[in-house]
């Protein structure tokens, strides 16, 4: 485990395997450029591309040339083989639990450019099981670090494997890291066992509406110290604000965003955690940790859809 002053860092130097668990989706990226006419038609451009808050942060893992391996469960689907076609030409080591008959999770996603919102089916996301989970964190030498989407934990189906999945990372002396996923799911599951699942976790990521759904409304800056009594370190992103830390040995931070024009923020906080969990374990410090995350995340939204550049596999149009 890292010493008191450390974050995530082990030995930087081997850049060592990071295990991401969680969802891969097919998103349908529907770019609003004037309001939905309700009852009749409306122009907008659509993009169909490979998601899922998990697959993202693998993703953009590997673009960086960071070790990695994705936990998830999809169909055997025309959607699923795709995916993985996908995600392993960016380098991501998938392991995979497929699910005949059951449908590779599908999101679509409105997208006015500043702000999204998603109408998810989660499919064979709710199928993780946790046999699966255990084989992987027992079976992998070279990992680091386990990082968890919290849509793992939020939904019943899944929940199974994702608490152990922490406790499975804790017994090997792992460090940990859950992004909150998103408000709504959080709101709906209770906030007192959402913060028992997190108690105890290296680093907790989330967005502002996430943080305050957490602690009962707080601002940015107060959620992130408010919940460093649940996780060691907090990070809370602000999209075009920047983002906060707060840590319980005592640091503070506060970074700017990066200029940046925006034209799909889809994915953009997968990014950022990405080049926080990159720098992170490579031993950066938390100021340059931020920065990095920051950059990941502005680069995102510079282009459509939730993963790093480059063209999908074999997408049927």
């Amino acid at each position: 485990m890292p010493g008191p002053d450390a974050v995530l860092s082990q030995s930087p130097a081997e850049r060592r395997r990071v295990i991401v668990i969680g969802d891969v989706t097919t998103d349908i990226i529907t770019m609003l450029d004037q309001p939905v006419a309700v009852g009749s038609d409306t122009a907008v451009r659509i993009r169909i591309s490979g998601g899922g808050q998990a697959a993202n942060t693998a993703g953009w893992l590997a673009w960086h040339n960071h070790p990695v391996t994705l936990l998830a469960s999809v169909g055997d689907d025309t959607f699923g083989h795709c995916r993985l076609a996908e995600l392993r030409a960016l380098g991501v080591d998938c392991a995979f639990h497929w699910c005949p008959g059951v449908p590779t999770g599908m999101v679509i996603v409105l997208s006015n450019g500043s702000e999204r919102s998603m109408l998810s089916e989660r499919g064979a996301n709710m199928r993780l099981p946790v046999s699966h989970v255990d084989a992987l964190i027992t079976g992998l030498p070279d990992a680091a670090h386990v990082h968890l989407s919290g849509y793992v934990l939020l939904d019943d189906g899944s929940r199974p494997a994702g608490l152990r999945a922490l406790a499975a990372a804790r017994d090997r002396g792992l460090t940990i890291s859950v992004d909150a996923a998103s408000a709504q799911p959080l709101r709906a599951a209770g906030i007192g066992r959402c913060l028992s699942w997190l108690d105890g976790v290296d680093l907790l990521l989330a967005n502002e509406d996430e943080a305050a759904v957490l602690t009962g409304g707080m601002p940015a800056e107060g959620a992130a110290c408010a919940l460093t009594a649940v996780a060691r370190n907090v990070v809370v992103k602000r999209g075009a604000a920047g983002a906060v830390w707060a840590g319980r040995n005592g640091v503070r931070l506060s970074s700017p965003a990066r200029p940046a024009a925006a034209v799909d923020t889809t994915g953009a906080g997968d990014a950022f955690a990405a080049g926080l969990l990159s720098a992170l374990l490579e031993g950066c410090e938390q100021a340059s940790a931020l920065d990095r995350a920051i950059d990941f995340g502005a680069t995102a939204a510079t282009g459509i859809g939730g993963g790093p550049p480059g063209p999908p596999i074999g997408e049927v149009r």
